[in-house]
């Protein structure tokens, strides 16, 4: 799934990332997917649990907990700030 090597578990705390794609096979990433977490959403990485598992997400001004493996579906581009 992740070509470029790029997941949403690979952000680092308080960076930020536009979902390229969504590997949707897991039952689990598509009930994620209705919560937002699709294409051309943007992320940011809140901050995780001690040994990095489940990780905080901000999305569309929301909280969002997912565990590591779930969020290896989720590959990311980098995202263009505006500030």
């Amino acid at each position: 799934m992740d070509g470029n090597g790029k997941t949403l578990a690979s952000l680092k705390r308080g960076q930020k990332g536009v979902i390229a794609a969504v590997d949707a096979t897991d039952p689990l990433v598509q009930r994620l997917m209705v919560l937002g977490l699709v294409e051309g959403a943007e992320v940011e990485l809140a901050g995780s649990a001690l040994g990095g598992d489940p990780m905080e997400f901000r999305l569309f001004g929301c909280g969002i907990s997912l565990r590591q493996e779930q969020a290896r579906s989720f590959t990311v581009s980098s995202c263009e700030s505006v500030d």
